[in-house]
């Protein structure tokens, strides 16, 4: 798996793994803590079933979808939950569908820990983690009041966006990036921020009324009912209610018996019969989550892609494509060529020559832009016929790391440019492209967009990230891809799959070796992130 990136935005220390019940499906309004009350909440603790060591209770006012850095710590690995590792073939389309686990269950039955436990188990990198907590309805202003008196009930499928789930769950299967909402449980509404997340190997769903959908049911490939003793159940949503939310044990009885188990009863418990797998006990039936786990292996296995394999197979021997524009080879272009494909070069050399090239393949791209008539006045009072912009404003965005070596090029020629960044990085066990991070600007659909990377061999890297701009609806004619250096082979992928748009650089190689390297390529005695 590949190592965490470090950067500016570098994860910070994740919460502790979080304990069996699932959080903070009713939101209340929190009263004082007495200590008669946090008294009573600790003898509920006695009454639990052990859920393993270093398990702490889940504490979080907001809904799980939110999480800054997008990373999911267990005791053995980091997985990613808000990046994407290759979902497209060497076309450029969807190659396969991401497996789909849905997790139904009682308030407090423990589907979250199971969740947890199943991702780990799984050992594999990609894996969203979504929580039906999300999709609660925005509340009206009499409704508000309901909830904060504990009247209004937050355990009928009516309290629950059930359009919004379903769209957001195609997409993320498909593999393009979905918005989900953030709801604030004290609040009892949806933050203005919403959770930017990509589709993944594995996708877990989970909540109340997970099943309770009969369109929704048809996306999910694997169907898990969490079946835990109500007596538990209700020392699990007392001990929460009272240690987390300052409620009485009064309070808490009375919406469990007037809202929580008739809901159970109607709508959550019959949906067992649809499930594929019921675990009795949750989390503490590990043998259970075992086979859950294997199954979910035998199906990845079948959705395996190499996408760098299959771009290395692809297109040979075709001619370049139109799409693609070269810097004219003059002698001071050959010259600085020359000086950093050199393996005797010096650094200062490498950078300073790698910096003109850039500025001039800068300045080449520039031209591809589209331009109309407009007049001017000058200062002696006369017209000039000229040309302007006819776009709305150009954004940079760099392919991390080595693309935003261009960035000092890009600002030096377009003034207020706006810089956006895409960081995928190599997995060095399989050698594939991941996209770990992206931080784009909100209106950049209505942008030109110059797509930059220092070299491109295979062209993996620069599919993902011109596949993340057109899941951002930026049109693919408003796309440029720059770089220093390519490989034939990274031309014909990028072209034959998304053949509008347009493709620049300073020279290109006929050959890549075994490694995915360009040959022969620029000089190793330096590589293009030396530059920064």
């Amino acid at each position: 798996m590949a190592a965490p990136p470090a950067s500016a935005d570098a994860p910070r220390p994740a919460p502790p793994p979080l304990a069996a019940g699932d959080g903070p499906d009713r939101p209340e309004g929190k009263t004082e803590t007495t200590c008669e009350d946090r008294s009573n909440a600790e003898s509920l603790d006695r009454l639990l079933p052990p859920v393993g060591a270093g398990r702490s209770p889940r504490k979080r006012t907001t809904s799980q979808c939110k999480s800054e850095p997008p990373l999911l710590r267990t005791s053995k690995r980091t997985i990613y939950t808000a990046g994407r590792p290759p979902w497209y073939n060497e076309h450029g389309t969807q190659s396969k569908e991401a497996f789909a686990i849905g997790l139904g269950g009682g308030s407090a039955s423990g589907k979250t820990t199971v969740a947890r436990m199943i991702i780990e188990a799984l050992d594999v990198p990609w894996v969203v983690l979504l929580s039906m907590d999300s999709f609660y309805k925005v509340l009206t202003r009499q409704q508000q009041e309901q909830a904060a008196h504990n009247n209004f009930n937050f355990d009928h499928p009516d309290a629950f966006d059930f359009d919004l789930i379903i769209s957001t769950l195609k997409k993320l299967k498909q593999g393009k990036s979905v918005k989900v909402p953030i709801y604030d449980f004290t609040t009892h509404s949806r933050k203005k921020d919403w959770k930017t997340l990509y589709g993944a190997n594995v996708i877990i769903f989970e909540g109340i009324m997970a099943f309770a959908d009969k369109t929704l049911l048809e996306l999910l490939d694997m169907k898990i009912f969490v079946d835990t003793d109500s007596d538990i159940r209700l020392v699990r949503r007392l001990r929460r209610d009272i240690s987390e939310r300052g409620r009485d044990i009064e309070g808490v009885i009375k919406q469990y018996n007037k809202f929580v188990k008739p809901a159970f009863d109607q709508y959550i418990q019959p949906t067992m019969r649809v499930a594929d797998i019921v675990v009795p006990r949750g989390s503490g039936n590990t043998v259970a989550i075992d086979l859950i786990v294997q199954h979910v292996h035998s199906q990845l296995e079948e959705r395996e892609l190499s996408v760098r394999a299959a771009l290395a197979s692809a297109h040979q021997c075709h001619p370049l494509p139109r799409t693609l524009s070269v810097l004219k080879s003059t002698p001071q272009v050959r010259g600085m060529h020359t000086i950093i494909r050199d393996r005797e070069t010096s650094r200062d050399e490498f950078i300073f020559y790698s910096k003109r090239l850039m500025r001039l393949l800068i300045e080449h791209a520039l031209s591809f832009l589209p331009f109309q008539d407009c007049v001017v006045q000058t200062p002696q009072g006369q017209d000039y016929a000229g040309k302007c912009y006819a776009g709305k404003q150009i954004t940079g965005v760099s392919i991390l790391r080595a693309g935003e070596t261009m960035e000092p090029a890009l600002r030096a020629v377009c003034k207020d440019v706006r810089i956006g960044t895409i960081l995928i990085q190599t997995n060095q066990q399989t050698g594939e492209p991941e996209l770990h991070y992206l931080r784009l600007p909100k209106d950049i659909s209505d942008d030109h967009v110059i797509l930059m990377d220092c070299t491109v061999s295979t062209g993996a890297a620069a599919m993902m990230a011109v596949r993340v701009l057109l899941d951002h609806d930026v049109p693919e004619d408003k796309i440029f891809l720059l770089s220093l250096l390519m490989a034939e082979m990274g031309v014909h992928s990028v072209a034959y799959a998304f053949p509008r748009v347009r493709i620049i650089t300073t020279a290109v190689d006929k050959r890549v070796n075994d490694l995915f390297r360009i040959i022969p390529g620029i000089g190793p005695a330096f590589s293009p992130r030396e530059l920064r």
